[in-house]
């Protein structure tokens, strides 16, 4: 790296924390403060109800105050991890970055606390003088061995739990890590032979880890900057090092390596050298963590050794050891169980926990986090990246059931399925809403068929719903790409086992098809020849013939082209039979809710008729998702301020439901503002009949709803499910090319569910 890089970094990362203001946390308030009645909620007289309830009852805490959710990132700054003994006020920065994890990967509030306390003892009074605050402690940067007297004393004082994250969450991950990693090479933990480079605080938390997985005590052979750690040696020891002391004449990690199948450091740069890992025995297990130079460069490493099988603390080798897998995921399941403590049994969980899911297919989420990584379980991917989004769900879940089978859970969770749905709803926005869905279509087994099936977010949502739904995914493509393809993105799926594939460059079923488009086309000017290229190289025409056929319940395509040109071949072959499109809805999940945005791609400019239609079907979608519709008409008029346009159009609209007595609520024709607003609205037209804030936009220009809709997306964090194509008996939905694998999973849901569910 040069100087004029390294001084950019520098310059980049200073802005980073001092822009646009200062650090890296605020506090915000959760409950509104708008008027007296709420400052007298907040604080004199009503805030003495809470404090009352919680004099009573020590419990209710959690209920009335953040204390439930809130950890104390508690330093005195004498060991910060790269940098060494920078003092409390220097070592702030690290500490607000490790709560902005908390906040990020669990949703865990946190207030960084510095102490200027140099003896353990004290700094130790002083954490178990906060426990009134917090509903947890994590303990870091403390040098060793201080951190051991500081955490067995808070231990034994403290109702709470106490983690030094340094010692027990490097152990965790690197249990983890070594649980896949012995699984791979074919090993088991009472048969390996362990040498050690690590005498600090993580080091030892890490072999007392690797004891409780099965290795044996005699097989640990711990080094240090003075070599190997023996009986009798009286320089630099303490009783954490002496538990690791060997009978041994042997005095250097040279001697001892011979026939190791782990090498664990976590000490400095280039302790291992090429000739120490050829003498291991064979694949070696290297876990290098020293950073930002790991004790054996990995490139150094498989010179000697090709089938090593190496992790480091770095994120640009496979397999980084990064507490941030375990420490906000354990702490989520030890204060929603309400633990007292963090035991053996929680730790031993949550590397199970993170093991799993690296066994396990790689989300689509994780896979766009980190494109163009193989992320596939084997030598090179042993544990999951931090973005993983099933992390939460799963090793926090576990969590909690290891504390309230251990007994140390003080509020056990009484539903611990409905308590992993909900930690993947704070992950997966789209959960919550859309389960109601998914259960609908779990009650059928549809056929879904996806037009472009050589794509990756195809691919991708077509392994998820084999695993999570009841529906069977038929892919047209190619086979050999599509099988290609799956193998390189680490999934599962395999055509001709796993999935049905058209392939439109050889299918058996072609003459049938090309035959079938001819029919329906054969007086709209379409010839045999040109059905048969159709047949050849439109994949929603052939997707769509499928369905008409019968072969197939449902199409979705859309996932690159434009939008009207899908359209086109789906009204041409299934709008018939009294099918046709009579609008698209989108649905928009938003940081206060869902909101659902109609038209935004069939009609450019609807007719009244039209309008009507759209708000009518738009109702009917929403009770699929379990919400009473609220329609608003939207326009640039305000209930008959403009005579023409939109306005004109939408009133005639709105004349058309109430003589149909439309069954939902619905109002128009006004301003977006005054939709979502009550208190606007009945200023301006007091007799107005929707109550509440609306749902549901209804809009008569395509560019209006199709604006709104991006900008919700694209400015205030919008995620959308659909565009969900009305009209068409479920028979199509046409997405658009920004829709992820999580979108398509959504949509195989909605074309999953049977018409009955929604007339």
């Amino acid at each position: 790296m040069t100087e004029t890089t390294r001084e950019a970094l520098r310059a980049a990362a200073l802005a980073y924390h001092a822009e646009p203001a200062p650090g890296k946390l605020e506090v915000r308030a959760t409950k509104p403060l708008a008027n007296g009645r709420d400052l007298a909620r907040a604080y004199s007289p009503g805030v003495a109800e809470a404090s009352l309830e919680i004099a009573g009852e020590e419990t209710a805490a959690a209920r009335y105050t953040t204390r439930g959710n809130l950890v104390g990132v508690v330093t005195n700054g004498s060991a910060v991890l790269g940098l060494g003994d920078i003092g409390p006020l220097a070592a702030k920065p690290v500490m607000e970055g490790k709560a902005v994890l908390f906040k990020k990967f669990a949703g865990i509030d946190c207030f960084d606390v510095e102490l200027d306390a140099r003896d353990p003892e004290e700094l130790a009074r002083i954490v178990c003088a906060m426990e009134p605050t917090f509903g947890a402690i994590n303990l870091e940067d403390i040098k060793a061995p201080d951190c051991f007297v500081v955490e067995r004393i808070c231990r034994e004082r403290m109702n709470i739990p106490v983690f030094h994250d340094d010692q027990h969450g490097t152990a965790i991950v690197v249990g983890a890590a070594a649980t896949n990693a012995l699984r791979v090479a074919g090993k088991r933990f009472e048969d390996i032979k362990v040498v050690s480079t690590g005498g600090g605080a993580a080091g030892i938390a890490c072999l007392n880890m690797l004891l409780k997985l099965g290795v044996k005590r005699e097989n640990v052979w711990l080094c240090d900057i003075h070599g190997l750690v023996h009986a009798g040696r009286e320089v630099d020891m303490n009783p954490e090092k002496a538990a690791f002391a060997q009978e041994s004449d042997k005095r250097t990690l040279s001697e001892v390596i011979e026939g190791a199948d782990l090498f664990l450091g976590l000490s400095g740069p280039k302790v291992l050298t090429p000739g120490d890992v050829a003498r291991m025995a064979g694949p070696p297990i290297l876990f290098a963590l020293a950073n930002p130079v790991p004790e054996i460069m990995p490139e150094e490493a498989r010179a000697v050794a090709p089938d090593a099988i190496i992790a480091t603390g770095r994120s640009d080798y496979p397999n980084q050891v990064n507490n941030v897998l375990c420490f906000p995921f354990i702490f989520r399941g030890a204060l929603d169980a309400g633990a007292t403590e963090i035991n053996d049994a929680m730790q031993i969980a949550c590397i199970e926990g993170i093991a799993e899911i690296a066994r396990q297919t790689t989300s689509a989420e994780t896979a766009a986090a980190y494109r163009g990584e193989a992320l596939t379980f084997g030598r090179d991917y042993l544990i999951p990246k931090p973005f993983d989004p099933r992390l939460s769900g799963v090793v926090a879940t576990a969590v909690a059931k290891a504390a309230m089978e251990s007994g140390v859970a003080a509020r056990p969770i009484a539903d611990l399925d409905a308590y992993k749905r909900g930690l993947e709803a704070s992950v997966f926005r789209s959960a919550l809403l859309m389960r109601p869905v998914f259960e609908a279509a779990a009650t059928a087994q549809r056929r879904i068929v996806f037009a472009e099936g050589e794509d990756e977010r195809v691919l991708r949502a077509a392994q998820a719903i084999l695993e999570e739904t009841t529906e069977t995914p038929i892919l047209i493509g190619r086979p050999e790409v599509i099988a290609r393809r799956a193998e390189r993105y680490g999934l599962e799926i395999r055509p001709g086992r796993d999935l049905e594939i058209v392939n439109p460059e050889n299918d058996p079923r072609y003459r049938d098809y090309w035959q079938t488009y001819h029919e329906l086309m054969a007086r709209r000017g379409v010839t045999p020849d040109i059905a048969r290229a159709i047949m050849r190289t439109n994949t929603t025409a052939i997707g769509a013939v499928m369905v008409q056929r019968g072969e197939a319940d449902s199409l979705i395509c859309g996932t690159f082209g434009e939008y009207r040109w899908h359209l086109n071949y789906v009204t041409q072959v299934l709008g018939r039979d009294g099918y046709r499109p009579h609008g698209a809805l989108s649905l928009m999940i938003l940081e206060d809710g869902p909101l659902f945005i109609a038209d935004t791609h069939v009609h450019a400019e609807p007719a009244p008729a039209q309008i009507a239609e759209v708000a009518v079907g738009a109702a009917r979608h929403v009770r699929r998702f379990g919400l009473t519709p609220n329609v608003a008409l939207c326009s640039q008029s305000q209930f008959g301020a403009m005579a023409e346009g939109t306005g004109a159009r939408l009133r005639e609209a709105l004349a058309r439901l109430d003589a149909q007595e439309a069954d939902f609520a619905y109002e128009g024709e006004m301003n977006i503002d005054a939709a979502l607003d009550p208190e606007l609205r009945a200023r301006v037209f007091p007799e107005n009949r929707m109550q509440g804030a609306a749902n549901v936009l209804v809009f008569a220009h395509a560019d209006a709803a199709s604006g709104v809709r991006n900008i919700l997306k694209m400015r205030a964090g919008g995620l959308e499910v659909g565009p969900i194509l009305m009209g068409m008996g479920n028979r199509a939905h046409i997405v658009t090319p920004a829709i992820t694998a999580r979108g398509l999973l959504n949509m195989a849901a909605i074309a999953g569910t049977p018409v009955a569910h929604y007339g």
